[in-house]
């Protein structure tokens, strides 16, 4: 099983450069896209209804903003759309698939804004989204969480930390959180695998900094400790253009099936997968 998981910066905007066509060639089991910026209206039969992918979207109210969606080639058995605070879900941010086998989460994580001001809602989020999933860990289940995060957890997860310390995406409070996180018991499925520098997931295009490989990596799979046995690799796809941000992906053996699936999803949000 291949996961990937892509901040794509706008779908219609992506869907002009080849996606279609990296899609069917890469061929990942689940693709998660962050930052689409689209109402499902607004999209072609070719990008809402790809061959071999069922695709589930969640939207912003706001036109042009935020949202996230998920192709898949197994019918998950529900989706939750949210999670369930709607501040948070007014901005569509948040998709939860239930497989049975496992929980997978695709969230663009709030960016803390011009001037920092988006910072304590960036928190807020961070709590509630730790609070969702923590039902599922602790009943248990096999979750596994991707998307953009917008921080930087540790100095080797960009190009210039010093220079960086109190811009959003580095500040320390985020970085504690992301600490805390991964101490809860969720796994940076990148680190797990490479422990070596130099790799990031974002660079700036006002300053051309793909060029010069002055990066972040703010995008992460993460997965609590009973997925681990199944993984065999986490990867970056660096070369993969069209984004300012590049995909990630993760690569599973003996993941799907055989588990019964617990209703912990909330009946608000929740919908039977078809």
């Amino acid at each position: 099983m291949r996961m990937i998981s892509w901040n794509v910066n706008g779908i219609r905007a992506i869907s002009k450069k080849g996606f279609s066509d990296w899609l069917q060639a890469e061929s990942p089991d689940i693709l998660c896209l962050q930052e689409t910026k689209a109402h499902p209206e607004q999209l072609t039969k070719e990008v809402l209804e790809p061959a071999g992918y069922r695709t589930y979207w969640a939207a912003a109210e706001k036109k042009g903003y935020s949202g996230v969606a998920v192709f898949t080639k197994e019918t998950p058995k529900s989706v939750e759309y949210g999670l369930g605070v709607p501040e948070f879900d007014s901005e569509g941010r948040t998709l939860i698939l239930d497989f049975g086998a496992f929980i997978l989460y695709n969230i663009y994580y709030p960016n803390g804004g011009a001037g920092n001001k988006r910072v304590p809602f960036k928190m807020s989020f961070y709590d509630a989204f730790l609070e969702h999933a923590e039902r599922f860990r602790n009943a248990n289940r096999k979750v596994i969480i991707c998307g953009d995060v917008n921080t930087a957890h540790a100095e080797i997860d960009l190009s210039r930390p010093k220079e960086n310390q109190k811009t959003t995406g580095f500040l320390p409070e985020e970085r504690a959180w992301v600490t805390k996180f991964i101490e809860q018991g969720y796994i940076d499925t990148f680190r797990h695998f490479n422990p070596d520098p130099g790799h990031y997931t974002w660079w700036d295009y006002k300053t051309r900094a793909r060029e010069r490989n002055i990066g972040w990596r703010i995008d992460y799979f993460f997965v609590t400790a009973n997925v681990l046995p199944y993984l065999r690799e986490a990867f970056i796809l660096k070369d993969v253009m069209g984004s300012d941000h590049c995909p990630i992906g993760i690569q599973a053996e003996g993941l799907a099936g055989g588990e019964e699936t617990q209703d912990i999803l909330s009946s608000g949000a929740r919908q039977q997968a078809t």
